[in-house]
């Protein structure tokens, strides 16, 4: 049996993605091909995403449910626009 994983490289690595599948989003910390078989005799090996959300907590997904995060809307706190009376 060959190991049990191995890191992947992908364009999106510690950047800000979204899980399409659930809609959580956070950094990506990590893609890596694992055998997630429950079987010696027939192995399966799937790249999974590994997140990291705000609250620190990471999860897994599929590789291919991985896109970039949308973008935040730039919110100015504190400050008025000068043009509104």
């Amino acid at each position: 049996m060959s190991e049990q994983y191995e890191y992947v490289p992908h364009r999106l690595l510690r950047r800000r993605v979204r899980d399409i599948a659930s809609g959580a989003e956070g950094e990506l910390m990590a893609v890596i091909n694992e055998n997630v078989s429950d079987s010696v005799a027939h192995e399966r090996w799937m790249e999974l995403a590994y997140i990291r959300d705000a609250s620190g907590r990471e999860f897994t997904t599929a590789a291919s449910n991985v896109e970039p995060a949308p973008d935040r809307p730039k919110t100015t706190v504190g400050r008025r626009d000068p043009r509104s009376a």
